[in-house]
């Protein structure tokens, strides 16, 4: 299924961006791309920015740097895809910090530019499915992308959403199921966490953006760790 998506790419580096959106072009999907020679530019043209799929930025840039400008993007955009691209490796880590989707080096676009694109359409594919559930406070469509995460409440679940809360008679086990392909991940008997709002797993902790902190049992914490790592698309 082709999509049609509004891109924008941001580096200081002319060639590098006429390179950047070049490649874009060969991935064989329907791009609007906008270019921007700062990140001051960009922000400027948040209008764009808020309808886009994927922002691809650089790190290096004079004045307001691709880390400075992914924490402006994302605090007003959380949805918006995040694309690292830099020539050092180093920033890596920062770019985990910054809520990147991905971080890809210069050199290795030619290689690694289509994968990423078609890892990051996949994941808003599933950020828009649709789902419904017949809850307490009557039936409901949800959009997969705004389920944060599902907790047994004594003999119900509660559905923390990015609106509100909505609680259903209905066992954790049927709910895994029917989100599963999802971007869901089961940490254990009474949460069923989305993975696009996780922050960090460490230490047996798994920290959500909304700095909701819960323990991931011993037993369990390879698999979620690992389930984690191939959603993030760094396996």
């Amino acid at each position: 299924m082709r999509i049609t998506m509004k891109i924008a790419v941001c580096d200081d580096s002319r060639s590098d961006r006429g390179a950047l959106k070049a490649l874009l072009n060969t991935c064989g999907q329907d791009f609007e791309i906008r270019e921007y020679g700062s990140g001051a530019e960009l922000y400027e043209d948040m209008g764009y920015v808020r309808e886009c799929g994927i922002v691809f930025l650089d790190i290096n840039m004079e004045g307001a740097d691709g880390l400075e400008t992914a924490r402006r993007i994302k605090a007003e955009c959380p949805k918006v895809h995040i694309v690292l691209v830099t020539a050092y490796i180093n920033y890596a880590l920062e770019g985990y910090k910054v809520k990147a989707s991905r971080f890809l080096l210069k050199d290795d676009l030619e290689q690694t530019l289509s994968e990423c694109v078609d890892d990051i359409l996949r994941e808003i594919r599933q950020e828009e499915q649709v789902v419904e559930f017949g809850f307490v406070e009557g039936n409901k469509r949800l959009r997969a992308g705004d389920i944060i995460y599902i907790e047994t409440n004594r003999h119900k679940n509660v559905f923390y959403t990015t609106g509100q809360t909505y609680s259903i008679y209905k066992k954790m086990d049927e709910l895994e199921k029917e989100l599963v392909g999802m971007g869901f991940v089961r940490i254990h008997q009474s949460f069923l966490i989305n993975m696009r709002y996780i922050e960090k797993i460490s230490s047996y902790v798994m920290v959500l953006t909304t700095g909701k902190e819960i323990s991931v049992p011993k037993a369990r914490y390879p698999e979620v760790k690992r389930q984690y790592t191939l959603f993030k698309g760094a396996e």
